[in-house]
């Protein structure tokens, strides 16, 4: 099987673009349009523009610093694990960004098979203001639909979690989409809700999955 995650709110607590408008001293307009984001009520590719463009300008050094404060959630790299060693194939796809989710994986020894995620260009040591990637005018659905061919997946083997609105096309296409805490807009387009990556774990253990 294959099991596709989101990140931000999912694997992990943190929003990164509110993580990086604290640095840059934006992050209330940042959280803003990130709260509507994640509920459907704007475009996620018009938002996640509108966030990177309040960062234009901040430090390389001080985004590093907003991707260090980034942790995976209680139970999320037990599960991951649990995952791989029975033989189900893993992947992340995330709005977020590349290396923020590269150094966390790395800082808690956790891989997955694939990462499908964005990135925000940087020149002369800081952020440009810009964003570029396969999810921000491209969706998880696409992304999922794509990894599953790659690996000879069929469709309803695939499990999809997430959150926020822009994991509702992964939600719907994958052969069950479960949602972690999910927003009020998203939580209809569940088969699955729990609470907690723990509880997702258990439940795994109770179908047989690991």
């Amino acid at each position: 099987m294959l099991f596709a995650f989101d990140f931000d709110g999912t694997l992990a607590d943190a929003e990164m673009t509110v993580l990086l408008g604290e640095e840059a001293g934006v992050a209330d307009e940042i959280a803003g349009i990130a709260a509507r984001a994640t509920n459907d009520e704007v475009d996620y590719a018009t938002s996640l523009r509108e966030r990177a463009a309040l960062l234009e300008g901040l430090p390389e050094t001080r985004v590093a610093t907003a991707y260090d404060r980034i942790t995976l959630r209680r139970g999320a790299a037990d599960l991951i694990a649990a995952l791989r060693a029975a033989g189900h194939d893993v992947a992340i796809l995330t709005g977020g960004f590349e290396d923020a989710v590269g150094a966390v994986l790395e800082d808690a020894g956790v891989q997955v098979d694939d990462v499908v995620s964005n990135q925000l260009p940087i020149e002369n040591g800081a952020l440009t203001g810009e964003v570029e990637g396969p999810l921000v005018e491209g969706t998880k659905d696409e992304a999922l639909q794509q990894l599953a061919a790659e690996r000879g997946v069929d469709l309803a083997d695939t499990v999809a979690v997430g959150d926020g609105a822009n994991d509702i096309p992964m939600l719907q296409v994958a052969g069950e989409g479960i949602g972690v805490t999910p927003k009020p807009a998203v939580r209809p387009h569940c088969d699955t809700v729990v609470d907690s990556i723990e509880r997702l774990h258990q439940r795994f253990e109770q179908r047989g999955v690991v």
